[in-house]
């Protein structure tokens, strides 16, 4: 499995609050806190190494000149509808994102992803998106949303998931190559319905309390 380009960030916490997450007597509640908490901490991994340029501030003592972020603005892109409960966490730190949203969904039958709503900003060509969506299982709605965006002009872009399995982490690597993933932990593997083992079951329906 190609592994150059994929970054299992292993910090405690991320790691205490993924195992909370994977306990199936955990609330709805509890569930949709957590991720919202672990979008925060994989936002902070994932722009680590964004540009930044120095620029002159003056505070109450001197001018300076400090650092801050260069080009144009992030747009985080979840993947609806479980990507959104990265979303909220994720803007905590960088509030001045953009953000476009892609709907797919997963037919039951095939697996396959099927588009049903897009809208990203009129200059998202311009600028890094970050991508993101709890699980990468298939990774068929990935690969589906990348797609997507490099129709529309992306060449910047990041994933960032909780939780992948190998089979995904392969079919996304091949299928886009120049696309860094960021996740949590990879699993053991696929069962036959497409769900991550152990995994932590559906995310969509653990975030909204649906089954």
């Amino acid at each position: 499995m190609p592994m150059s380009n994929v970054h299992v960030v292993s910090h405690p916490l991320v790691q205490h609050k993924l195992t909370l997450m994977r306990d199936k007597t955990v609330s709805t509640k509890g569930f949709r806190q957590l991720l919202n908490e672990i979008g925060m901490l994989l936002a902070y991994e994932v722009t680590r190494d964004l540009p930044i340029e120095l620029i002159e501030v003056e505070t109450p003592l001197a001018k300076t000149m400090q650092p801050t972020i260069a080009g144009k603005k992030l747009v985080f892109a979840p993947i609806l509808r479980a990507g959104t409960g990265f979303l909220d966490g994720m803007l905590n730190l960088v509030p001045s994102a953009r953000v476009a949203h892609v709907g797919l969904y997963r037919d039951p039958q095939t697996l396959e992803a099927v588009e049903y709503y897009f809208k990203a900003p009129t200059d998202v060509a311009e600028r890094l998106v970050i991508v993101m969506d709890p699980m990468l299982a298939t990774g068929n709605s990935a690969i589906a949303a990348l797609d997507r965006l490099k129709r529309r002009g992306v060449r910047d872009m990041r994933f960032v998931c909780l939780l992948a399995a190998p089979e995904g982490v392969e079919r996304l690597t091949n299928a886009h190559p120049d696309v860094e993933i960021w996740t949590a932990a990879i699993d053991e593997k696929l069962n036959d319905h497409g769900y991550i083992v152990p995994g932590l079951g559906d995310a969509g329906d653990r975030m909204f309390g649906t089954k």
